[in-house]
């Protein structure tokens, strides 16, 4: 899981979406009445289709899992809990389909004072929440939040742990090319470099980058280090303390 931006709704957008609550609203503001309305909503379901995707990485990966295709819209707080946030942008995330509705599902997990123990990427940075230990493949959490959003998410499910080590094992080569391009000024790097955001597990990649320096040898390998140096230059903004 990674930080995501989200971006503003032009005005027509949120105009629909505002108007949508209304009737939501009208209709009674139940669960069944936010489904019956969100059924048949496909236009304004196209405009947060498309800002989603604006703002997933890669190839519109999910923003759970950093795997799959981005298919679904989820409601990040189920419509069984707040009706009237079927239409409210913010609760809007992209998932794939196995995330959305076999894993989160109606799933929303709070605190006892009511807070969320979800970690939303596009509102707060995973990092402070769970770090990936990239030699294992798995999410190890940092706080309750993280514990529940691992588990919650299936972040640790077979599947995925298995696709991170892989991914691992490929970013590495992968930096080490785009490192020699680099260096000889050889355009085909960016063309390196931009199918490595869009590949699968990103998260990969982004947990890479954010390793403190020091730990970079022991995590990557001593022949990845000036590559990922390198790569953290241009790539990354400042550098989180991910170990």
């Amino acid at each position: 899981m990674i930080p995501l931006q989200r971006v503003p709704l032009s005005a027509h957008a949120q105009n629909l979406l505002t108007q949508a609550t209304q009737r939501v609203e009208d209709a009674g503001a139940t669960a069944d009445a936010a489904r019956e309305k969100w059924r048949g909503a496909a236009g304004t379901k196209s405009h947060v289709r498309k800002a989603l995707e604006s703002m997933a990485r890669g190839a519109v990966r999910c923003m759970y899992c950093d795997d799959s295709r981005g298919t679904d819209i989820d409601h990040f707080e189920p419509l069984d809990r707040a009706p009237l946030r079927a239409f409210v942008w913010v609760n809007h995330l992209l998932a794939c389909s196995f995330c959305n509705s076999n894993v989160k599902h109606r799933q929303y997990p709070v605190s006892k004072q009511g807070a969320c123990l979800l970690v939303d990427p596009t509102a707060e940075d995973p990092a402070a929440h769970l770090v990936l230990l990239l030699a294992a493949g798995l999410y190890d959490p940092l706080s309750p939040k993280g514990e529940e959003t691992i588990k919650v998410f299936g972040l640790n499910r077979p599947d995925l742990v298995k696709g991170r080590l892989d991914a691992f094992v490929r970013a590495r080569s992968n930096l080490r090319d785009w490192h020699g391009l680099h260096q000889e000024g050889d355009p085909e790097a960016e063309r390196v470099a931009q199918a490595l955001l869009d590949s699968p597990f990103v998260d990969v990649v982004h947990a890479m980058t954010h390793l403190k320096p020091a730990a970079a040898a022991v995590v990557v390998g001593a022949s990845t280090v000036a590559a990922l140096g390198a790569w953290r230059a241009v790539h990354s903004g400042p550098v989180s303390p991910v170990s």
